[in-house]
């Protein structure tokens, strides 16, 4: 028989195993220290946004009009006029710090209980978080040194501080926290150090030369601050699943009594196969970010994909070399777990997947709707998921300082910490048109060399509810035309709330094309790899429900608020934007693992013989363990984000989490094997139009199959 690719590539390795270790160690080295050389290039504000938004932003750049960066200091008196003192003191501290260009006076509310402190910082607004905290050491001496009076400051500078310090110690934690937990899950796996230490091992030197790759790339492709981070999180997960499936299935055949050599080529031919094809189908759906139309998708897309190629080759390359190399001495370190047997095979599967089995192939209908039904109640929250651009007062939590600062603002100056910015552009700024239009607002920066002006305008509510947007809308469709209209000028709407809205636009327009691309790409890899339109429907259909109970759990718990105290977090009324498009492509991806090994060893035992309830049986049974242990290794990294600060990152861990939980679960153990137990011999049919397409072995030569069976090719 004509060995496979991946098989052809795993003898290669083994047979030149100094040559594909040295090589692999070389290109990890080289790249990463070209990457650290090179340096991360991020992308401009305008890059991250969409829409009439990022055609503000785009303006200033173009003119280089860096606006300053501002800080907004709020002082609160027990009696009306009580914080004038405060005040006095408080602009003083500022002004001594050295990194303030300029105070305004202070506004004062309604009720003259509350006066808010407006400064602009000296200096590269880009670097003014590294520079703010003398303020911030200033304003906690006055709060402390005044009874009555409290001070609360809030601002660009701050913010970027504090997420800067938020997310070094957060990512630091989650990086020394995830890498343990994967290796301990191995250590119970496997049973031994070494066989454990080489998954891990594995996944972080392609991330490491990932990571440079990505460096170099980031001058042509700008990337977003968390890229990095998204880049670790799958990486890390991919490439220990990949070796997992390589390594767990050469030890399956080694205590079957096969010699090492053999035992090394069927699973190159068999897991090694189907890592090769997972790793295409998740690069192909990772592609599908492309179409977005947002930079932001872009730089994951390319991040995601490097990631893959990179674990995927390690895997077909470096560890057949590696276990070539060491042979049983993969063993080494054994740890005498309770149960466990020196030589016990996988093949015949675990006592838990039987149980789970035998039910469900004895009443395969009953068990399909089951499984159907849990996913659907799962997914029924996510009808009325909400998304938004998350600002900072939500990202860190109610109860963090700068999100008390952003409240106690905007309830005493609503709109202020985050007006509207209106940018115009026109041939002559100083025409008398455009002159008599700006001059119907009242917070107004001209700059006449470049022929722009900026205009503050607030906006009502809390600058993300129903008043705020309905205020957003009107500036947009009523007062900017009523204004500019006939004057030449361009007038384009930015600030927090208008690149959320136009964020979300974009998304709206540019999930559809992602969602073709990678339903048809998913579509057409499974029908070309199993030559079976049945199999393709069947796996975009149970992707789909999970996603979609993915959806409802982030709704539920994050939007709604259902269980989140028992999660450490709380409700903030939406989901992070780019979230759901992230999530759809990704569990898109992920999800191919665990389907592509399942149904190959499927495939594998009907191509000896077997009929399709018997294959079912034998394949899932033999990757109960190695699915059982990747699954742990993704839930256990993802869950490590869930643990983080910023709600983003614990929207994203905990959906990935669950989504990859029912995966393994409700999907593989349930539905897919009812439901391919309903289909029988349908799985396999190959339509007369397509039966052209090459035949691609899924394992061992298959034997002569009976003759009372009759099967399509």
């Amino acid at each position: 028989m004509r060995r496979n690719l991946a098989a052809r590539i795993g003898v290669w390795s083994a047979h030149h195993r100094t040559a594909a270790i040295v090589g692999w160690l070389l290109f990890v080295v080289l790249t990463a220290v070209a990457g650290g050389a090179a340096g991360m290039v991020e992308m401009t504000d305008s890059e991250q946004g969409a829409g009439d938004s990022a055609r503000a932003q785009k303006i200033l750049e173009d003119a280089g009009l860096d606006r300053p960066a501002g800080e907004l200091v709020l002082v609160s008196a027990d009696a009306a006029e009580g914080w004038r003192t405060a005040v006095t003191e408080v602009t003083t501290a500022l002004r001594g710090t050295g990194e303030v260009k300029k105070v305004q006076p202070p506004l004062v509310s309604e009720d003259r209980r509350e006066a808010l402190v407006r400064l602009e910082m000296a200096g590269d607004p880009t670097t003014a978080g590294d520079r703010v905290q003398p303020l911030l050491d200033a304003v906690r001496e006055v709060d402390d040194d005044h009874r009555g009076v409290e001070l609360h400051q809030f601002g660009d500078a701050s913010a970027d501080k504090w997420l800067g310090d938020l997310l070094s110690d957060d990512f630091q934690r989650a990086e020394l926290t995830a890498i343990p937990l994967a290796l301990g899950i191995l250590l119970v796996a496997f049973g031994a150090v070494v066989a454990a230490l080489l998954p891990v091992s594995l996944a972080l030197t392609a991330c490491l030369a990932a990571f440079g790759l990505l460096s170099l790339a980031s001058h042509q492709l700008h990337l977003f601050q968390t890229t990095y981070s998204v880049m670790f999180l799958m990486g890390l997960a991919v490439g220990v699943d990949y070796c997992l499936f390589y390594l767990r299935r050469e030890r399956d055949e080694r205590a079957a009594g096969r010699d090492a050599e053999t035992a090394l080529r069927i699973a190159a031919a068999t897991s090694g196969r189907a890592v090769l094809i997972s790793g295409v189908t998740v690069m192909l759906a990772m592609a599908g970010m492309f179409l977005s139309g947002l930079m932001l998708f872009e730089g994951f897309a390319l991040a995601t994909i490097l990631v893959v190629l990179i674990a995927m080759l390690g895997s077909v390359t470096v560890l057949p070399a590696l276990l070539s190399w060491l042979g049983d001495r993969v063993d080494a370190g054994r740890i005498p777990l309770p149960g466990r047997r020196r030589t016990r095979s996988h093949r015949g599967g675990g006592a838990f997947a039987g149980a789970v089995l035998t039910p469900v192939l004895a009443r395969p209908k009953l068990f399909a709707a089951l499984g159907a039904l849990a996913l659907l109640v799962l997914a029924a929250p996510a009808v009325g998921m909400k998304t938004e651009q998350l600002g900072m007062e939500k990202q860190f939590g109610s109860d963090a300082a700068l999100s008390v600062a952003h409240q106690r603002i905007t309830e005493a100056f609503p709109g202020g910490p985050e007006p509207a910015r209106v940018v115009v552009r026109a041939k002559d700024i100083t025409a008398p048109p455009i002159r008599d239009a700006l001059a119907g607002f009242d917070t107004v920066t001209v700059d006449r060399a470049h022929h722009v002006a900026q205009i503050d305008v607030p906006l009502a509510g809390n600058g993300s509810d129903a008043r705020s947007r309905k205020a957003l809308t009107e500036l947009r469709e009523e007062r900017l035309p009523e204004a500019f209209d006939g004057t030449g000028a361009e007038a384009y709407v930015t600030g927090s709330l208008a690149e959320s809205v136009d964020f979300n636009d974009q998304l709206q327009r540019g999930i559809v094309p992602v969602f073709a691309f990678i339903t048809a790409v998913t579509f057409l890899l499974m029908l070309f790899c199993f030559r079976s339109y049945v199999i393709a429907l069947t796996s975009i259909v149970l992707n789909l429900l999970s996603v979609a109970a993915a959806y409802g759990v982030m709704v539920a718990v994050f939007q709604h608020g259902w269980g989140a105290s028992l999660l450490g977090t709380e409700a903030v009324g939406a989901i992070q934007s780019w979230l759901p498009l992230f999530v759809l492509v990704v569990l898109f991806g992920l999800s191919m693992d665990y389907h592509v090994f399942v149904v190959s060893r499927i495939r594998e035992a009907w191509d000896r013989g077997a009929d399709t309830p018997a294959a079912i049986d034998e394949g899932v049974r033999s990757t109960a363990g190695a699915v059982t242990g990747a699954a742990a290794i993704m839930v256990a990294v993802f869950a490590v984000f869930g643990t983080l600060s910023m709600q983003d990152m614990k929207q994203m861990g905990v959906g990935l989490a669950v989504a990859v939980l029912l995966d393994a679960t409700v999907v593989r153990m349930v539905l897919l094997p009812s439901v391919m137990a309903l289909l029988g011999e349908r799985n396999w049919r190959t339509p007369r139009l397509l039966r052209r397409l090459p035949v691609l072995e899924h394992g061992e030569p298959p034997a002569p199959a009976p003759k009372e069976r009759v099967r399509s090719r």
